[in-house]
This record gives structure tokens, C-alpha cells and sequence, in this order.
């Protein structure tokens, strides 16, 4: 890979670093590109060639993803939820819901509870991970 391309390819990183984290904030294109030091047009482009989705899809995806946590977890109206995570309009959050999620926010909300599991399942994700090759050694010596 060229030094131009790896730098594209972190500069691209970088914008879509600040979608993930302002998501909720009023975001538009040229405001993202120029995070990535890129024309609005050119930055669209490298983009979607990059990641598979014009940096205005993901951050409706990114909204949606966000929406879907808050309607399984909170008791929250769905009209409070479209404008945390950024939707100015209920009925564009209704249609973007309902394109990405194949449902109303009403009925994933009826259809889908808090996430539960077993703790053990907890417990063995909350584990530091050890590198693998160290410990596919055996054990020598005194364990303490």
C-alpha cells in the first residue's frame, strides 16, 4: 500500500472517528470532509470506495444503531429518542427506522426487551484476554 493511500485511509478513519462520536450533533458533509482535509464531493467518494456507504448513510445507520439500544433499554418516548440521536423530524427517523430496520421504532420496541444474559456470559467477556500463545504453554513451576 502507498504512503498516499495509507494516509487517505487515516484521514477517512478520522472523519468517521467524529460521526461515531457526535452522531447526535447536527453533522453535514462538508463539516465531516473538512475533518479529513477533503473537498465535500472528493471525500464522499473516497468514502463510500472505502467503507461501502456514503458517510451520510452511515451516520443515519450509526443514529439508528443508537435508537435501537435506547428503545430496547429505556422507557423513553420515541419522539425523545429521534431527537438524541439527531433527527430533527419524526417522520424521518420513522422512515430511516423502518428502511434500516425493516420495522416502526414503536413496534422493535414492543418486539425487542433489554438484552439479557447469563452471567456467566458476563463474567467470561469482562475477563482480560491473554494472548493466545502464551497460554497454549504449559505451566511450569510453582504457581502462586
Amino acid at each position: 500500500m502507498s504512503r498516499a493511500v495509507e494516509e487517505l485511509n487515516r484521514r477517512l478513519l478520522r472523519a468517521r472517528d467524529t460521526i461515531d462520536r457526535a452522531y447526535a450533533e447536527p453533522l453535514d458533509i462538508r463539516a465531516i470532509a473538512a475533518v479529513a482535509h477533503l473537498s465535500p464531493a472528493h471525500f464522499s467518494r473516497c468514502f463510500r470506495a472505502v467503507f461501502g456507504e456514503t458517510p451520510h448513510r452511515y451516520l443515519q445507520r450509526r443514529r439508528i444503531e443508537r435508537s435501537m439500544f435506547l428503545l430496547r433499554e429505556t422507557g423513553r418516548s420515541v419522539t425523545d429518542i429521534c431527537s438524541d440521536v439527531g433527527f430533527t423530524s419524526l417522520g424521518t427517523f420513522s422512515r430511516t427506522f423502518r428502511e434500516i430496520v425493516g420495522e416502526t421504532p414503536s413496534g422493535y420496541r414492543r418486539g425487542h426487551g433489554p438484552v439479557v444474559t447469563p452471567h456467566c456470559v458476563q463474567l467470561v467477556n469482562m475477563r482480560p484476554r491473554q494472548d493466545r500463545a502464551v497460554s497454549d504453554k504449559p505451566l511450569t513451576g510453582p504457581l502462586l
